[in-house]
């Protein structure tokens, strides 16, 4: 059954849609991540324009994450002075992503900028889970201890002036490197459509030591807001969010989500993230493979200001 997709200006089957959601929310419960880095490249493959797709997954995250982010503040597991900082920053990357999307449509070079973005994030970052989820295996069959970080280690950017306690999250670190990742989860949130998450929870743990049990709340109240703000953003400067398809996709992924955490308690860690890079890689790999194919139209119509 076909429908027509007013913004994207194209009819797509709505059992396809669905089934996008569907698997999309089947790898986002299985992994616990957001899942808009692969929703994004999906609905670019299936005929969606780039611009279009990643304004439209923007308010499909915005909406998936709220009742997520709810949920973990009831449960006390959000550290809120840390996300009005990460916000901060946050929100002033979003508008300079938003400012970027619109300067690269209006000199027609928005698919190949999100291409090659897409391109470089996800080889990388499906590169990188792999090798160490890998490793990790490897470690685990040879009986071989894993190694950690000591606790009390830390990195340069812990010396840095303007320093704030965060108390539910136990740690005493320069407000500096906060805003700074919170800009780049919200540039990159606005250039790609994703939410994130899968960047800012390493981040949060790594860099600054928040513990596990306050990290992933405060991560989706940061996709909340940033998402928000994006879709609000592109809807008012692009006119490009498709409020239809965001919702097609948001039905599919929330039934989806529910199969795909049971599915996920029955694998080990190391398995998960190993499967997850390679997801992660083989869309990269697909990104690669369509920027360097010949295009069946080797050439475009473009209406200009002034035209007859």
């Amino acid at each position: 059954m076909q429908i027509y997709l007013p913004i994207a200006d194209l009819p797509l089957n709505v059992f396809l849609i669905l089934g996008m959601g569907l698997a999309i929310g089947f790898i986002s419960g299985m992994f616990g991540i957001g899942g808009g880095f692969l929703m994004t490249p999906l609905l670019i493959f299936v005929g969606v324009t780039p611009g279009v797709a990643v304004a439209s997954v923007a308010s499909h995250i915005a909406a998936s994450s709220c009742s997520g982010a709810l949920s973990y503040w009831r449960r006390n597991a959000v550290d809120p002075p840390l996300a009005m900082m990460l916000l901060g920053g946050g929100i002033l990357g979003t508008a300079t992503g938003v400012w970027l999307f619109t300067l690269m449509r209006a000199l027609d070079q928005l698919d190949l900028m999100i291409g090659l973005s897409y391109l470089t994030l996800l080889t990388v970052v499906g590169s990188l889970m792999a090798l160490e989820s890998l490793r990790a295996i490897m470690r685990a069959k040879s009986g071989k201890p894993i190694v950690l970080r000591r606790p009390g280690s830390h990195l340069w950017f812990h010396g840095l002036p303007i320093k704030f306690r965060f108390k539910r999250s136990r740690i005493y670190v320069s407000a500096i490197p906060i805003w700074v990742i919170g800009f780049i989860i919200g540039f990159i949130g606005a250039i790609m459509g994703i939410g994130g998450g899968f960047l800012l929870v390493p981040m949060l743990i790594y860099f600054l030591r928040v513990p596990t049990a306050t990290v992933i709340g405060t991560s989706m109240v940061l996709t909340l807001v940033t998402m928000a703000s994006a879709t609000v953003m592109h809807a008012v400067t692009n006119q490009q969010v498709d409020a239809v398809l965001a919702l097609i996709l948001m039905v599919g992924g929330v039934i989806g989500a529910q199969f795909g955490a049971r599915a996920g308690h029955k694998m080990t860690g190391e398995w998960l993230r190993l499967l997850l890079g390679l997801l992660v890689l083989v869309v990269g790999l697909r990104f690669a493979y369509q920027l360097v194919i010949q295009p069946q139209d080797l050439f475009s119509l473009r209406m200009t200001e002034g035209a007859p």
